[in-house]
């Protein structure tokens, strides 16, 4: 067993005209933008699957035109999360579930499932949740990560009920939401929204050098300093963990080359 897990960096979705020219080569067919993409970098969140449903064969597509080891993360469908009870969205979980995803075999990576920053925490409401998400499909292995955005998740019962099922919160820095950087699951995901366009690689050379450190402390099954915990007394086992880091900032021309610098970082 290796002392350190796999860090990969990435961003959300591949599709989006500023990169054109900006990330993309000029003159590149945007059919081979995901192709391009995949090889420049080690992750992508799928975003079209929060607002619709696919089909069987275009997860297929997507997964055979990226190389081996590129993992893409998946972001659950909104019809499952935005409900103000959770277990209602069941049949819907079922059809985002059965809409192919398992067609990504080993580029599969965790399942994002994001929720609406009105959504407070209820413990009864939320247990049933997890209880309902999978571990396995078709003979697959499913991750989960949940990214709250309602301040009333920061606390230790909902770190304590994420750990009992072994999935990950998402950290994620944001100016508004609470970031939440407890450690309850094999694997670390991290999204980073606070880049500015405006510099070359969204984040100063010196926020990337302390991410990096923070990415290769998570790799390695330890928790960083000086990020807010839902739970401050908590201990976690250490262990070798694989992280996901996107950074999905509001403009978002320069998340790509965040995401390069990053991994340049974290591959030192």
């Amino acid at each position: 067993m290796t002392n350190s897990g796999v860090i990969r960096t990435g961003i959300g979705g591949w599709t989006f005209a500023p990169w054109r020219g900006t990330f993309f080569p000029d003159g590149l067919r945007q059919k081979d933008e995901l192709n391009y993409a995949s090889r420049q970098l080690a992750t992508i969140e799928i975003n079209g699957t929060y607002y619709g449903t696919q089909k069987p064969a275009t997860f297929a597509k997507w997964a055979a035109d990226v190389p081996d080891g590129f993992v893409f993360s998946v972001k659950g469908n909104r019809f499952v999360t935005n409900r103000r009870v959770l277990t209602d969205g069941a049949e819907s979980m079922e059809r985002f579930l059965g809409s192919g995803i398992t067609e990504l075999g080993d580029h599969l990576g965790p399942i994002l499932w994001q929720f609406a920053p009105t959504k407070k925490f209820d413990p009864d409401d939320f247990g049933a949740f997890l209880d309902m998400l999978p571990q396995s499909r078709d003979g697959i292995a499913i991750r989960h990560a949940l990214e709250v955005r309602h301040p009333s998740f920061s606390c230790p019962e909902f770190v304590a009920l994420a750990a009992n099922h072994n999935a990950a919160i998402v950290y994620a820095e944001h100016l508004k939401y609470p970031e939440i950087a407890d450690v309850t699951a094999p694997f670390v995901y991290a999204r980073l929204q606070k880049g500015n366009d405006d510099i070359p690689t969204a984040y100063p050379p010196e926020e990337l050098d302390l991410w990096a450190k923070r990415a290769r402390l998570w790799a390695e099954g330890g928790a960083p300093e000086g990020l807010s915990y839902g739970d401050p007394e908590r201990r976690v086992e250490v262990q070798p963990r694989e992280v996901y880091v996107y950074f999905i900032h509001e403009g978002k021309i320069r998340a790509p080359q965040a995401a390069q610098a990053l991994q340049e970082r974290c591959a030192d």
